[in-house]
């Protein structure tokens, strides 16, 4: 079932004027293979890129109206044009008028070449991304940012708590592993160069008896991330500073885990860190407190969900080391690390399909607290505390999409992201706002994001920077 009429949200900060529909019949029937039959019945939430015989202007339509309905940023209009005429399979063209430039949309199924929305004028000034709700005919207008450098576009004073991040669960987990253990589609440093700029890591020391040893293997859980071959945390820095050299406006935060079989402690692992990676003069950023986006750019902050040993905690003038994730509560809809800066939702006990549905629920009222978000720019206290809330704090909030059950297969992570990551690209294309706040969407932890080259999820976490974006102004 698919709703009536075509309704537009606007999340740009530019007033765009829809002025023409063209109506184009549905695409031939394909034929698929099993596995392609369950791909296309699982994706409801579609990108609005050209479909392959709908890409040239000269294809033929078999409608057209001319309209003029705008909408002003942060806003939805339902538009009272019908969605379809005769087969709600038929795809729409919409041409808007922004600022005197034309830009035209897509309503249809993906191609195999990306394309989110194409101007019609020779070098705009305005670039889109459009993402259609098909059940819902809803269209969603973001501005699109350069997905290697879109921190570029936001102030120096602006806390890092304060963003939209798009994040990976167990990012480096996208090798042949086990159903359970994989977690990703895609490599990190493509998923850097998609615009991911929070890791979730896990290692496990190798040698943690020996000081001069900096091996740490990357797992999940117990297992190795990879079955023909261990992979290695320096390997993956390397990666991310290789990134972050070539794209100095960018800041990636890590979360680390120690997982893995064996008798390593937590405070070997915290000697490691600092002696062989995270030392002075390195590209880590590891104050104990919240920091703003000019202290880190071409920077790895860390979070540590570790205990430290004895002498870090001495560090930064005895207040630590690491941003502090000691106290991470297990399997929680939410709670506050004892620290006060980090609020999490990481509920990840989905033990059967049908508690999908409660995960989802857990998101969203996740996402409705960071709505509310309206942090300061660059206040920071005289002890080098931020003045935020009751206790002195701008916390991240960190939302955790994944989940998994290892004994049943309909969930392992690839099969609930297909569920969770189209629900959270509905909520926040149709559903995602606050009163008084930036509509700040904190940080969104997925699995499987650019699976088949679709980064719809991502593009809509980054387009929710342009509300906060507009207050720096």
């Amino acid at each position: 079932m698919v709703a009536e009429y075509l309704t537009i949200r606007n999340l740009t900060s530019t007033p765009v004027v829809l002025k023409q529909i063209e109506r184009f019949s549905p695409q031939k029937v394909q034929k698929y293979d099993i596995k392609g039959v369950a791909k296309v019945l699982k994706k409801n939430v579609t990108r609005s890129e050209p479909a392959v015989d709908c890409t040239s202007q000269s294809t033929e339509y078999f409608d057209r109206q001319d309209v003029s309905i705008c909408i002003e940023p942060f806003e939805s209009v339902e538009t009272g044009i019908h969605a379809f005429d005769k087969s709600d399979k038929e795809r729409l063209r919409l041409i808007f008028d922004v600022e005197g430039e034309k830009h035209q949309i897509q309503t249809s199924e993906p191609s195999k070449d990306y394309e989110t929305s194409k101007p019609l004028a020779d070098n705009p000034r305005f670039q889109f991304t459009g993402i259609y709700v098909r059940p819902e005919s809803h269209l969603a207008i973001y501005s699109s940012a350069n997905p290697n450098a879109w921190m570029r576009e936001l102030k120096d004073e602006t806390y890092i708590s304060a963003l939209s991040i798009p994040g990976t669960h167990n990012s480096p987990a996208c090798h042949l592993a086990a159903p359970s253990v994989r977690c990703q589609a895609v490599s990190p440093r493509k998923q850097l160069e998609n615009g991911v700029r929070f890791f979730d890591v896990r290692v496990q020391p190798q040698f943690p008896d020996d000081p001069d040893k900096d091996n740490l293997i990357l797992v999940h859980g117990t297992f190795p991330i990879s079955l023909v071959g261990h992979k290695y945390f320096r390997d993956l820095t390397t990666e991310i500073e290789s990134f972050l050299d070539h794209n100095p406006s960018e800041t990636l935060i890590m979360s680390l885990k120690r997982e893995g079989p064996g008798s390593h402690t937590d405070a070997q692992l915290s000697r490691i860190l600092r002696d062989h990676y995270a030392r002075d003069g390195s590209l880590w950023y590891t104050e104990p407190r919240i920091p703003r986006l000019g202290e880190v750019r071409g920077k790895i902050v860390l979070i540590r969900r570790f205990e430290l040993e004895e002498r870090l905690t001495k560090e930064w003038d005895g207040r630590g080391w690491g941003i502090n994730g000691e106290g991470w509560a297990d399997n929680t809809p939410f709670a506050t690390c004892p620290s006060g800066d980090i609020c999490v939702q990481d509920f990840y006990a989905v033990l059967e399909k049908e508690k999908i549905q409660q995960k989802i629920d857990y998101i969203n009222a996740h996402l409705k607290r960071t709505a509310e978000l309206c942090y300061p720019f660059g206040v920071i206290g005289k002890d080098g505390a931020n003045d935020g809330d009751e206790n002195g704090k701008f916390p991240l909030y960190i939302n955790f999409l994944s989940a998994s059950n290892f004994w049943k297969i309909q969930t392992w992570p690839e099969k609930i992201a297909a569920s969770i990551n189209p629900a959270t690209v509905d909520y926040l294309c149709r559903r995602h706002r606050g009163e008084k706040g930036d509509w700040s969407t904190g940080i969104l932890v997925c699995d499987w994001v650019g699976l088949d080259r679709d980064w719809d999820l991502v593009r809509c976490v980054v387009g929710m920077n342009t509300r906060l974006m507009m207050r720096q102004r």
